[in-house]
């Protein structure tokens, strides 16, 4: 018996909705697309975690400060 992260779970059922709402449409870039609606509340929530500090919220991510930057000003979310 295999035991579902809920946030996994989540995604899987948004992507079945947004499947059914898309009836006979085919998806393009269904992955970049599902990539980017979610990194930038990911990066949004790291930042008000880490009060802002841009150095903690990278370090919480997993990743370098200057792929954070980066990924903020790709979102548009420099300050």
């Amino acid at each position: 018996m295999s035991t579902t992260n809920p946030l996994e779970q989540s995604v899987r059922e948004r992507l079945e909705r947004y499947f059914a709402d898309l009836g006979e449409s085919e998806p393009r870039d269904l992955l970049s697309m599902v990539i980017s609606c979610v990194e930038r509340p990911v990066l949004q929530v790291a930042l008000e975690k880490s009060a802002g500090n841009q150095s903690k919220a990278a370090e919480m991510l997993g990743i370098t400060r200057s792929t954070l930057r980066k990924k903020l000003s790709a979102h548009n979310l420099q300050p």
